[in-house]
């Protein structure tokens, strides 16, 4: 069957719920394979490698540092060289490579130092043993790095109508807005199980059976990924860098300075539709604001160094409005990040027993409870927020409202937990049930539903069609740079606030005697600006908009042009 030649009805029938199925299932297995490593590293370092305190903080931080830089990476030769289907098959090879490595370390005597025995200190791993423990990282990293970058823009791919279809074909946007949903909760679903099961079999039965778990994972992964290929819709890059059209723009704006600008723009360059066919990327109507990018388009030059077209200009407007969101998301990170740091340590200071003294809870098991409230709320934000947002509005909470719904609550979250830590201080301190820090939890993991997925769908709904995956890579970077910022921030706070003793300070190691609470106070307040900025440029942001349509149907045109598909997606026709 020739799929360039299939009528609109046919066409339709274009989209499986197979394929989205298929990379929802990659991402859990791969999110519990990542997890497994990542969770329990330092513990691993420090048990079985026997490495010091400071050496495993060390080199983990330096490891996940890279570990959320490598999808930018993964996603520049995404969009502009290999695509996104093979980016994510060539990552999986260095992935398996790793997660077999790492095992085969675990499980082979010579690959690690002997077990403890004695009173006297453990021998520490040799150089050839942490180097293979290092090589099988870092493969980790680079194809954990290509699978982040290319998996979530590759899935939102599949809703996508081809360029050449009518206006009714493909799924409805609410569909692809759940695939956001659900692609968030495979994520920290897998974290969940990777925490719980995963980490007791690494941690009570072996190391090696933990990652062995781990590789089987993936392994499965991968072959339900290449078994699923057939059901895809793959679009391949144009073969230009997007980040030389980018380059080609500011050069471009640069010569023109001189040349006066149209005053309603209608007299900027553009190529007409049927040469815009070539062109993967769409084409785009142009905006006002930034005009001095404009006279990169302003007739008169020669080469494609000197006029670029409304729609390459419009694509460098696009980024640059972007990157004073993608600023707030880095604070807004540093925020979500004390869910892994002070609450934990908070909760370290609280009586843990419940239900009468006759369980007590693993405080570090307070995070694997945070996923099950996320997956709730993204429940509630799936089957109920979302669905009675449409009936009011068209629609429904566009992305920049459901972000700036995530700023808000993270602010409650902050004061919620200062409000704990004050009660704890004045009142019983350690008796304090740690049953109080719920409220907190929830909050934040509602937080992060509203913030997270939508980021996630903004990021990638407005970037330039040849550079999703390079923007939707911007929210790993954001968490990124946000690590690095709560660092900082603790950093800070600690020189300032200590006593001329050098002892004590709001985050004293006693926090019987420090003032946590002066702390989450201040995050507080760093949230509040962190809003106040975000409402400021989501106020005045600009969306991208697209070209009117031809008048003319697409229907001869179609017949002429070959489909993106790599496969005929009629094997996996719902």
């Amino acid at each position: 069957m020739d799929t360039s030649m299939a009528s609109p009805s046919q066409r339709r029938r274009r989209f499986s719920w197979k394929a989205p199925a298929i990379i929802l299932g990659f991402e859990l297995l791969e999110s519990i394979a990542f997890s497994a490593v990542a969770l329990n590293l330092v513990v691993y370092m420090a048990a079985v490698l026997h490495g010091t305190l400071a050496f495993n903080a060390a080199h983990v931080d330096t490891w996940n540092g890279t570990t959320f830089i490598v999808p930018v990476l993964g996603a520049f030769l995404a969009d502009s060289y290999w695509g996104k289907y093979r980016t994510i098959l060539f990552s999986l090879l260095f992935y398996l490579a790793g997660l077999v490595l790492l095992t085969v370390s675990a499980a082979v005597p010579s690959l690690r130092p002997a077990p403890c025995s004695g009173p006297g200190p453990c021998s520490p791993a040799t150089g050839t043993q942490f180097s293979v423990l290092f090589l099988a990282l870092y493969l980790i990293s680079i194809g954990t790095g290509g699978v982040k970058s290319a998996l979530l823009p590759f899935g939102a791919e599949q809703y996508e109508r081809d360029g050449d279809d009518d206006g009714e074909d493909g799924p409805a946007p609410e569909k692809k807005q759940s695939f956001f949903s659900w692609f968030f909760g495979a994520i920290n679903l897998g974290i969940f199980v990777a925490g719980t099961l995963v980490s007791w079999v690494e941690q009570n039965v072996s190391w090696a059976l933990g990652f062995g778990i781990a590789t089987l994972c993936l392994l499965v992964a991968a072959a339900s990924f290449l078994a699923g290929t057939p059901c895809y819709r793959v679009r391949f890059p144009t073969g230009d860098s997007p980040l030389k059209g980018i380059l080609r723009v500011l050069v471009a704006a640069v010569r023109n300075w001189r040349r006066p600008l149209p005053p309603d723009g209608d007299g900027l360059y553009e190529v007409d539709d049927d040469k815009k066919k070539k062109d993967a990327d769409e084409k785009l109507a142009h905006t006002e604001g930034l005009r001095w990018l404009d006279k990169a388009a302003v007739r008169g030059g020669g080469g494609p160094w000197e006029v670029c077209t409304v729609s390459e200009v419009e694509r460098v407007k696009v980024l640059a409005r972007m990157v004073p969101i993608w600023v707030t998301c880095v604070l807004y990170a540093a925020s979500l990040g004390q869910m892994t740091t002070t609450f934990i340590q908070q909760g370290m200071a609280m009586d843990t027993r419940l239900f009468g003294g006759r369980f007590r809870v693993p405080v570090a098991s307070l995070v694997s409870v945070e996923v099950v409230f996320m997956l709730l709320w993204v429940l509630l934000h799936d089957v109920v927020v979302m669905p009675v947002a449409r009936r009011c509005r068209p629609g429904g909470l566009t992305q920049l409202q459901r972000m700036g719904v995530g700023r808000l609550l993270v602010v409650v979250s902050m004061a919620t937990a200062a409000l704990v830590e004050r009660r704890r201080l004045r009142g019983e301190k350690r008796s304090m049930s740690i049953a109080w820090q719920v409220p907190q939890f929830v909050v934040l993991a509602g937080s992060d539903v509203f913030g997270g997925i939508a980021q996630l769908e903004f990021f990638y709904g407005e970037a330039p069609g040849s550079m999703r995956s390079i923007c939707s890579a911007f929210s790993f970077l954001a968490l990124s740079l946000g690590f690095y910022v709560n660092s900082l921030v603790v950093t800070i706070v600690a020189a300032v606030t200590k006593r001329h003793d050098g002892s004590g300070g709001w985050l004293a190691p006693d926090l019987d005697a420090g003032h946590l609470d002066y702390y989450f106070w201040l995050w507080a307040v760093i949230s509040v600006a962190n809003l106040g900025l975000y409402l400021l440029i989501a106020g005045r942001y600009k969306s991208k908009r697209l070209s009117p349509s031809p008048t003319t149907t697409n229907a001869n045109a179609s017949s002429s042009s070959p489909p993106n598909d790599l496969l005929p997606s009629h094997y996996c026709s719902s």
